[in-house]
This record gives structure tokens, sequence and C-alpha cells, in this order.
């Protein structure tokens, strides 16, 4: 990890003996040899054999801002930051993202005398989504703003030679890793009731050594390239994601984050409560015991295993009514737990599944303030 403050520095030196620069809001990689290089981006992106640097730039202007872009196209933009980063735009390409460049993860492995290194900044908190989830876009935005920029942007490092359909795999295989990292974490989609693949402006810069004398065919997971690409992608997505917006293991320990999905937060609770009723307690009484039943371990079991059942009614792995009774199975524990009666549910619609579990939670704060 990368210590925070440290804006203009060399902060790492590669196997390939390449080095990593984090300078004017960027991660720079400049390449002291011949690399082959395969990338998502819109300057020089495809399979490149003639690129001297690539880069990661910070498009954020400030907490609140949206990202504005410095030519009426972002391929324009890129080459200007190019630019203004000191390497030739027709020989670089490069990636933008909303995530601060001081929360860079870095993580690297090893196998015999190959070397694989991930290096990721991520966040998914404005723009995560799951692949197939509906879409607005379709006509061309305005080319000035780069719109909702939470972004997972990865440089990944083979130091081996990779003949390009091999680049390709490793580019799935990286890809599959992000997703998996995701998936360890539970974070859900901002634009369906799934659970994240990754963010709607993802990108991804694979750079691989063909002045090694190590050559691979093979980069999936049956071969250690692909298992070392899946080991320093999922830590370092993990640990950037950490780092930018705090999302981890701990941080999804929690009733509201599991969710958060489907809709349910703290106002939604409130103004369930309102409407079940007087009043009988002030909001600020109402969200400390919000914030204890969000904390409370078996609370958080619970929820996580009646959202699941949702999760396979959706992906059509349980039916309705299987959904309904093991979910009035869980309901039935969580009322106990709370001390509140029961009240079955009966209706099978996922909506009509998930507000069961709402009432639920309110019933059992309406519960705690009669006592």
């Amino acid at each position: 990890m990368i210590a925070k403050g440290e804006e203009n520095m060399r902060i790492y030196t590669l196997s390939t003996g390449d080095v990593v620069y984090r300078y004017y809001k960027s991660i720079v990689i400049v390449f002291k040899d011949k690399r082959k290089v395969l990338s998502t981006s819109l300057q020089n992106g495809g399979y490149q054999e003639d690129l001297t640097a690539v880069f990661n730039e910070d498009c954020n202007p400030g907490a609140g801002l949206a990202c504005t872009l410095k030519a009426p196209t972002h391929e324009e933009h890129l080459r200007i930051i190019a630019d203004e980063l000191g390497i030739d735009p027709n020989f670089s390409s490069g990636m933008s993202t909303a995530a601060s460049m001081n929360n860079v993860a870095i993580q690297r492995e090893s196998y015999e005398g190959l070397t694989v290194t991930a290096i990721v900044t991520g966040g998914i908190e404005v723009n995560g989504g799951r692949v197939g989830d509906p879409t607005t876009y379709y006509q061309p935005i305005e080319k000035e703003t780069l719109k909702k920029p939470g972004t997972i942007n990865i440089m990944l490092v083979i130091d081996g030679d990779l003949p390009e359909g091999t680049m390709v795999r490793a580019l799935v295989t990286c890809t599959e890793a992000k997703t998996a990292a995701l998936q360890e974490l539970m974070a859900g989609s901002n634009y369906s009731q799934g659970l994240a693949t990754g963010s709607g402006t993802d990108s991804t810069i694979i750079i691989t050594n063909p002045t090694s004398p190590l050559y691979f065919e093979n980069a999936g997971k049956h071969a250690k390239v692909g298992e070392l690409i899946g080991i320093t992608v999922k830590k370092a997505v993990k640990e950037a994601l950490k780092l930018e917006t705090g999302l981890s293991p701990n941080d999804q320990h929690s009733v509201l984050r599991r969710l958060k999905r489907f809709g349910i937060n703290e106002e939604g609770l409130w103004q369930c409560y309102i409407r079940k009723g007087v009043i009988k307690r002030h909001k600020a009484q109402f969200s400390d015991y919000i914030s204890q039943l969000n904390g409370n371990s078996l609370m958080i079991t619970y929820t996580s295993l009646y959202v699941h059942l949702l999760d396979q009614l959706a992906w059509e792995l349980l039916s309705a009514e299987e959904v309904v009774q093991a979910g009035n199975d869980l309901l039935e524990l969580a009322c106990k737990l709370t001390n509140i009666v029961h009240s079955p549910m009966q209706k099978v619609l996922q909506q009509e599944i998930i507000l069961a579990w709402e009432d639920m939670l309110v019933r059992s704060i309406q519960q705690k303030f009669d006592c």
C-alpha cells in the first residue's frame, strides 16, 4: 500500500524494471524496453507494440463536482493529459477515473520465474452495476462532461511473453477476477436489485514483456498465469475499494448495507414507521435503535440469508413458493430475536417479499419503543 499524501513520487518498481510514478493526479508506468499492450482505452486502445508509457488519471476536480473533459471527446482529453504528463500522446494509452491516485492498490504474486502485478484504483458506490442492468444511454451524451465516473481501473503487468490471443484471454481472466472480488464483497448494483459485476466505466490495460524468456500460451483458470492474475487482481480490487470508499467485509457487515440494493434504508424505514401510526418517539431515538439493529450479528445473518433467497428467485434457482416458505422461516427467527409476533407473508411477488422484511424491521422498532 502506498502512503497517503506522497503526491509526486516514484512509488513502485516492477519486476520488468519499469518504474511506476504518481504525479499530477496520475499513475504513470514508463517502459524501459519494448512492451506488448492490450488496452480498453480510446487513446491508442486495442493491441499495441510501440507504446512507451501508460497512465491512469484522476479527473475529479473536487468533491461533488462532475469530471469535466479538456476537449470535445474523451480520446482528445486523454491525449491532452498525456501531453501534460510529459509523455507522447501518440505512443501512450490512458484511462480516467474519479478515484484518488493516493488510494492506489498494488499487489504482486510470483511463481518460479513468473511475476504478475496488479495496479488498481476503484470505486463503485456511484456507478456500480450488474451486467445486463437496464440502461437509458443510447445516443451520445454531452461530450465535454464525463458522467458517473465511479470506476475500477486496472493496470495488469505480466512479466512474460504472451501472444495476442492469450493477452485477450488474460483480459477475460482479469475481468472475472474483478467481478469475483465484488461478489465476495456482496457489492450491490445501483441500477437493479442484483449484485454488481463492475462499474459502467471500468477500464483495463494489460502489459506483457516480449523480451522475457518465458512464453505462455494460456492465461485461463487452468494455467498458472491465470491463477496469479486472479489472486493479484482480486486482492488489489478489494484493497482499492476499501481505500477509496471504505467498502470492505467489515463495512458490509450491516443490515442496511445488505438491504441497500433493494431500496431499503433508514429514511424509508422512518417513513414506514410514520405511516403505521402515532409517532411515539423522536427521529433521533429511532435512528439510535436502527443503529443497534443494523449491527446485530444475528439480524445481519438472517438478513443476508433472506436477500440471497431473492437472488435465487431472480436467477430462477428457487420458485416463488419455495422462497416464501424459507423466507417465512427466517422472518420467524427474526421476530423471535426482536420479540414481535410473526406475521407470515402470503404473496409470492418479489417486491412483496422484500416489503415483508421491511415490515418486520419496522415492527421490531415499534416493539422496542413500546417497552
